[in-house]
């Protein structure tokens, strides 16, 4: 298959035993991408902390200085004044009641975010199930659940990205393209690094960064010689 060759050939250039320099592993993974597409950049964050405990959870909210280069479709949940507001901002969907039936019914997902106002979380708890597995349920803490609607769809059509711990106590993040060239990515690597730091939990003991790998969608792994 060609992307076991192109995978292989890749990996031979990638020292697996190596701590390679912030600036030289996304240069590697930058010059080793060779999908025929524009691959994200992934960067996957293992942290000391353990998850299970409501104490040392890590989630927030960052705006990349360069976004992601994903194009994204943003669904507002609001009435009235706010809905108008939603539209013309450039949500790509508002409604209220009626799309909330379309979710449950259709199961029709076509979003990458959700927002929505205060007072409408009560309609939205009705499809908590399903959104809340697809990590698109509305959230206070990422901004999601707000009564800012024009703002909100600004951040995240400018690039706001949430990170969040998983049950293995890593946190997985796309911080742009192969595209975007070292120089932007670094920018958002450091956006993205600094806010993880600035929420690390008080209940926090001993080496918060654990390890930091970086890799673009069709590429190997490469280990970061990340500080915390």
């Amino acid at each position: 298959m060609n992307k076991g060759k192109r995978y292989a050939e890749a990996s031979k250039q990638v020292d697996k035993s190596k701590l390679y320099e912030v600036e030289d592993g996304i240069k590697l993974a930058v010059d080793t991408a060779k999908a025929k597409f524009d691959e994200s950049v992934e960067l996957h964050i293992r942290l000391g902390v353990d998850g299970r405990n409501a104490d040392q959870q890590v989630r927030g909210v960052v705006v990349l200085p360069n976004g992601t280069g994903k194009s994204v479709k943003v669904l507002v949940i609001a009435k009235g004044e706010k809905a108008d507001e939603a539209a013309k901002a450039g949500a790509d969907y508002v409604g209220a009641e009626e799309i909330v039936a379309k979710i449950q019914n259709e199961n029709w997902l076509d979003f990458d975010v959700c927002i929505t106002t205060p007072d409408m979380m009560g309609v939205v708890g009705r499809i908590a199930r399903v959104l809340g597995p697809k990590g698109l349920m509305p959230n206070p803490k990422s901004g999601t659940v707000t009564m800012d609607i024009t703002k909100a769809i600004n951040d995240v059509k400018a690039g706001k990205v949430e990170y969040r711990l998983d049950k293995t106590n890593n946190v997985h993040v796309i911080i742009g393209k192969v595209s975007f060239g070292k120089e932007k990515l670094l920018e958002n690597y450091e956006a993205l690094m600094n806010a993880i730091i600035k929420a690390k939990p008080a209940a926090a003991k001993g080496q918060y960064i654990k390890n930091v790998t970086v890799a673009t969608s069709m590429g190997p792994g490469i280990k970061l010689n990340a500080r915390s």
